[in-house]
């Protein structure tokens, strides 16, 4: 017959002082190593969003048919993304839109009834000069286009232009999806293909904390893509 044993039914053992050291030791390495993953998420969610706006400027170009041959300034109605710096801020913004009436403006060449529209929120892929960059916008625009309030970007530069500053680095397409740089934007004054960008233009982006990505966009198909990551 066996008999109930309290003590030996009670009796608790706790971590010793090297398993506690061990654990310590584990989750110090764990977290060593989760927070480079969270920044490379964050520059991988910047040039996944970034290089989805290139291809979503592409597509309403696509299917969108701008082109008026007899018309010196045709090619300010292509569709568009500029990048470009808010008034008085460091932050960096940007807009999708078409000069669609060729009169341009000072707010990246084209007015806010032009500008593209967020297919998520339905609001205008475009910044005014009384939005506050820094804080995201005032909810009336899209909030995905303040790129240094979401993601930390504080610069971005274009070698289609040959331009090392920012301001109003543009990229835009035709009807057939072939790209045409910053000049077709600003300077076009004849009835010709002069925005028509025949070697690839890359985009490089720099984040707050120095890291770099670019997005490459191929003169005649247009394909847009990740440094590194051609079938992103």
């Amino acid at each position: 017959m066996k008999h109930f044993n309290p003590k030996k039914h009670t009796t608790k053992r706790g971590f010793t002082m090297l398993e506690l050291v061990i654990v310590i030791v584990v989750l110090g390495i764990l977290a060593a190593m989760a927070i480079p993953r969270m920044d490379r998420d964050m520059k991988q969610e910047a040039a996944d969003h970034i290089l989805s706006q290139i291809r979503y400027t592409q597509h309403l170009a696509l299917n969108d048919y701008k082109h008026e041959f007899d018309n010196h300034l045709w090619q300010r109605r292509l569709w568009r993304i500029v990048f470009s710096s808010c008034a008085n801020s460091t932050g960096k913004f940007y807009m999708i839109g078409s000069d669609d009436d060729r009169t341009g403006s000072t707010n990246g060449f084209f007015a806010e009834s032009e500008a593209a529209i967020d297919p998520v929120t339905g609001k205008p892929i475009f910044w005014r000069n009384a939005d506050p960059c820094q804080g995201g916008g005032n909810g009336t625009v899209s909030e995905d286009i303040f790129l240094t309030h979401r993601f930390g970007i504080t610069s971005v530069a274009n070698s289609c232009d040959n331009d090392a500053n920012d301001d109003a680095a543009h990229i835009g397409f035709d009807h057939l999806g072939r790209p045409f740089h910053g000049s077709a934007f600003t300077n076009a004054n004849a009835v010709d293909y002069a925005g028509y960008a025949p070697n690839r233009c890359t985009f490089t982006f720099t984040l707050s904390d120095g890291n770099t990505f670019q997005i490459h966009v191929e003169p005649e198909t247009g394909h847009a893509y990740i440094e590194g990551q051609e079938s992103s």
